[in-house]
């Protein structure tokens, strides 16, 4: 049975309305921590540092890859 990501109560996913949150509170408190920036998705690289980590890369892994 899935727990409440908040509160780590077990909680049926059909019969809570508030799923995947055991109820109203924990789904506020989540969101709360999310414009707290508590959480965050992690950022995509730049160009520049994909274009050092390419240079970086041995010559075989290179040729590796065009076959």
């Amino acid at each position: 049975m899935p727990y409440c990501p908040v509160c780590d109560t077990s909680i049926d996913l059909e019969a809570t309305p508030t799923a995947p949150f055991c109820s109203d509170r924990c789904r506020l408190i989540d969101l709360g921590r999310w414009l707290d920036e508590a959480y965050s998705v992690p950022a995509p690289h730049s160009l520049d540092e994909l274009d050092e980590e390419e240079s970086e890369a041995p010559a075989s892994a290179e040729a590796d890859a065009d076959e």
